[in-house]
């Protein structure tokens, strides 16, 4: 249940704001908010559900790349949630607009690099400077999601006794 949740949230999330920059799309895709809601799984499970809706629905010509999108987000969550997400779990740390903005950092740089790894081995060449000016537009996304993150936590928490709540939402977030 979390999953389809996570993918409509992520759906709706990509299909509010995108805007071609360089040699793919800028998206507000929510990951923060989705993983730290859900958890690793639903999120996961989340961005390929989500990427198939949009490529039925919105852009079918993106069902050619719903592996490589589906990878060039899985593999940064992955990443973030073995390093930095494990550490804050450990410590049982406080959230916090800091703390939210150095796993965004981290995610979107990430997704930045696997777009780069892509280009770099796809058969069209694409210019560093085009890569350079795709890769620097989310920094836009990283300054704005973790206040949107804050705000749906604690959005959440604020009815984290409701049945709904805690069938839909992870624990840990509430």
């Amino acid at each position: 249940m979390r999953s389809l949740i996570a993918g409509v949230f992520f759906t709706l999330f990509m299909q509010a704001f995108h805007l071609r920059v360089g040699p793919s799309e800028l998206h507000f895709l929510g990951a923060m908010p989705l993983y730290l809601a859900f958890g690793l799984l639903p999120a996961l499970f989340g961005f390929a559900l989500g990427l198939l809706a949009q490529g039925l629905i919105f852009e079918p010509t993106d069902l050619v790349h719903l592996g490589v999108n589906t990878l060039s987000l899985a593999v940064p969550l992955l990443l973030v949630h073995a390093t930095l997400g494990t550490r804050l779990q450990a410590a049982r740390a406080r959230l916090d607009v800091r703390s939210i903005l150095k796993l965004d950092a981290a995610f979107y740089a990430g997704v930045t690099l696997m777009v780069g790894f892509w280009l770099a081995i796809g058969e069209v060449a694409t210019p560093l400077a085009a890569w350079l000016a795709f890769a620097s537009s989310y920094a836009a996304i990283v300054l704005v999601e973790p206040v949107f993150t804050l705000l749906v936590l604690h959005a959440i928490g604020r009815r984290q006794h409701s049945a709904a709540v805690r069938f839909c939402f992870q624990p840990q977030a509430l």
